[in-house]
């Protein structure tokens, strides 16, 4: 795009937009929310550019008071200089709209669906050495999504805890774009990406899911554990406790696919252990 077209468009060019979501945390500067618009602080119809620098992110609630005159600019300038996110470590968390007696979660071309039969039901469909990376609890009507995404370092950059989300600030980018929600490492790199069909769907195409030196990649046709080959393709799982199941588990836990014994990569735990503690702590003090 030329930069004349640039400037008699209100598109604002993905490049500038990635820029400003880095800069601002990947949320509202004011309120850390991850359901955002892009917002030109120095008025689109006047200046007539786009600027990164000049651009910001506001929640929908903070746009129109900024845009109705309730909002000073002075104040979106203030926070757009000190993010929300930035200045906590992690986004503000957003619950998602999860209900029923009755849940899915397709990951690659595998799904695993699990039915309420009126004493509550939880599913666990990837676990590693104890730790639930994706969960499902359902009881009394309610629906509750968990997963957890680490990083090659073993930090987590998305926590959902029954259906609450939060995530750190720390990877390249993170965009919520509709249902769609999507971490990636670099440029073209993709961590995770995961699709939200509320009430009760979850659709996983794509990733890699890290934990203790595993990695465990997600593609559209297949899941694949990289450390040993194994790879699940078209696998259906109903009312099944357990799914992919690697390494050792205290308690031990049922499904189709357990590997008590895989090669690992190396990793260290105590970063993540750190943020998974400090992210519970915000979860709770905005509940």
């Amino acid at each position: 795009m030329s930069e004349i077209e640039q400037c008699n468009s209100r598109n604002i060019p993905l490049p500038i937009q990635r820029e400003v979501r880095q800069r601002c945390g990947f949320g509202c500067v004011i309120c850390g929310l991850p359901l955002y618009e892009y917002e030109h602080m120095e008025e689109w119809a006047v200046v007539k550019r786009h600027v990164a620098d000049e651009i910001t992110l506001l929640c929908d609630q903070h746009h129109r008071e900024k845009t109705g005159g309730l909002l000073p600019v002075e104040v979106v300038k203030a926070a757009n200089k000190a993010p929300f996110n930035l200045k906590e470590g992690n986004s503000k968390p957003y619950n998602l709209h999860f209900a029923g007696t009755e849940a899915t979660i397709e990951i690659g071309s595998n799904s695993f669906t699990c039915k309420d039969n009126g004493y509550g039901t939880a599913m666990v469909p990837v676990s590693v050495d104890g730790t639930p990376l994706i969960g499902l609890i359902l009881a009394d009507g309610h629906l509750l999504l968990n997963l957890v995404v680490f990083d090659e370092c073993n930090a987590p950059v998305l926590h959902i805890k029954n259906n609450q989300l939060i995530y750190s600030t720390s990877p390249w980018d993170i965009q919520l774009v509709g249902k769609k929600l999507t971490i990636r490492e670099a440029h073209r790199k993709i961590l995770f990406e995961i699709e939200f069909f509320p009430p009760n769907r979850v659709v996983i195409n794509r990733g890699r899911l890290l934990r203790n030196g595993v990695e465990i990649l997600i593609r559209p046709s297949n899941i694949l554990v990289t450390n040993n080959s194994t790879l699940l393709r078209d696998c259906h799982a109903h009312n099944c406790y357990g799914g992919l199941i690697i390494g050792y588990h205290e308690n031990p836990v049922g499904g189709f696919m357990a590997l008590q014994s895989v090669p690992r990569y190396l990793g260290d735990r105590t970063e993540a252990l750190k943020f998974e503690k400090e992210s519970l702590q915000r979860i709770e003090s905005y509940s």
